[in-house]
């Protein structure tokens, strides 16, 4: 299974593809950070990062997309960005037929680090140490949508018993 894992945001969005091997085993197949001018209009920015996710998509294929849920900013505009990002991440993962999940940042941490109060370099830890790599992923957005992808496929089979027990 490959899962796209996304950390939004609308100047630096992280995603990390990564493909399970197993119970338990993972490599990762992409990481890295898209990003938008910042001079650029709200608009244009948004096109922009939308062309990239979908770019994203259309690259690595995967079944599932998991995307941080947008759960509590100080900065509202911070928030406003962020949660524009989600939704242009969330609405392309849809419609190119993923499965599409959300995970908060600390459901995310304690699936990766088993503790939902983790700190960034813990879960960069975790993620190196999941998936093998030689050195903690950077930037920190591209190591929280490794680690969201981790969780997806942590999480994914509960959830998918879940939905078979209630249909």
């Amino acid at each position: 299974m490959f899962v796209l894992g996304i950390d939004p945001g609308l100047t630096r969005c992280g995603y990390a593809c990564v493909e399970a091997l197993g119970p338990g085993k993972a490599r990762a197949v992409a990481m890295g950070v898209l990003r938008t001018p910042t001079d650029a209009e709200l608009a244009e920015r948004l096109l922009l990062l939308r062309n990239d996710l979908r770019a994203l998509i259309a690259e690595y294929r995967p079944q599932a997309v998991a995307v941080e849920r947008v759960f509590f900013q100080v900065n509202v505009r911070t928030a406003m960005s962020v949660g524009q990002a989600s939704g242009l991440a969330l609405v392309e993962a849809l419609d190119a037929g993923c499965e599409v999940a959300q995970y908060s940042p600390n459901q995310v941490k304690d699936a990766v680090a088993g503790y939902g109060g983790a700190d960034k370099e813990q879960v960069q830890r975790m993620v190196q140490l999941r998936l093998g790599l030689a050195t903690p992923p950077k930037p920190a957005d591209a190591a929280d949508a490794a680690a969201l992808a981790l969780c997806h496929l942590a999480m994914n089979p509960m959830r998918r018993r879940v939905a078979e027990a209630s249909s």
